[in-house]
């Protein structure tokens, strides 16, 4: 199997595009700081990929700028800390502040040039489109939560995405999804018989970090740390012919 044998790539965007990590950190800071004993890096993602997950799963249809304040109320109360649904609405917002992976935006604009390029996300509209801005490229198709009520893992964002690639003039076995997340992709997509590139974002990390650890261990395809070893690596299948 090669890079070269696709037509499209679909990209889930938190966590592979934006480094949704630094960016909840950042935006959990003032809350986290008043926590002791001091929470790790760790403890804090992981604790809100469990929240995360299961407001997903308890209001799928709830935009994701209205899921992160409930998110943010579970965690202080968790923390013992009070905090004002102000803060917490605040939090919902901090999404337009999440920064791109310094590699992403050029890696889109080379892949563009070669693949059509589909966002499957766990994200509303309008919070995507400040992400999209700083991804500096124009998707073909972009595919939110908000769009199909569910949330990844949910086969539910997988069938939609499938259905309407015939819009694009594609097929499934056209398409390579590109994720980083074992829990919300790659495991999905196995189920609905889609190759996989994995961007292991936290190669040099423990755990599973702002995601939850998947029941098991799913196949994929193809595996780069970083979008830009992405981009080398079908560089070199074009140079070797």
């Amino acid at each position: 199997m090669r890079l070269g044998d696709f037509k499209a790539l679909s990209f889930d965007c938190y966590g592979t595009l934006i480094d949704w990590e630094s960016g909840m950190i950042e935006a959990l800071s003032g809350l986290t700081a008043q926590v002791s004993p001091e929470l790790t890096r760790d403890e804090i993602l992981q604790a809100h990929a469990r929240h995360e997950s299961e407001q997903q799963a308890q209001t799928p249809g709830k935009l994701y700028r209205d899921v992160l304040p409930i998110v943010y109320k579970r965690l202080a109360e968790q923390w013992g800390v009070s905090v004002s649904w102000a803060e917490c609405e605040e939090y919902g917002r901090s999404v337009r502040n999440w920064p791109a992976f310094v590699d992403s935006p050029g890696a889109l604009q080379y892949l563009k040039k070669y693949y059509k390029l589909i966002i499957l996300s766990n994200v509303d509209n309008k919070t995507f489109h400040y992400s999209n801005e700083k991804l500096q490229v124009e998707f073909d198709a972009i595919y939110s939560a908000e769009d199909i009520g569910a949330y990844k893992p949910a086969d539910a964002n997988f069938d939609y995405m499938k259905a309407h690639l015939a819009d694009l003039g594609l097929e499934p076995g056209d398409v390579l999804h590109t994720a980083e997340s074992m829990f919300h992709d790659h495991l999905p997509a196995n189920r609905h018989g889609l190759a996989g590139c994995w961007i292991y974002r936290r190669h040099a990390q423990e755990g599973f970090g702002a995601t939850m650890t998947p029941e098991e261990s799913p196949k994929y395809d193809f595996r780069f740390n970083t979008m830009a070893d992405l981009v080398k690596a079908h560089q070199e299948e074009l140079r070797n012919g």
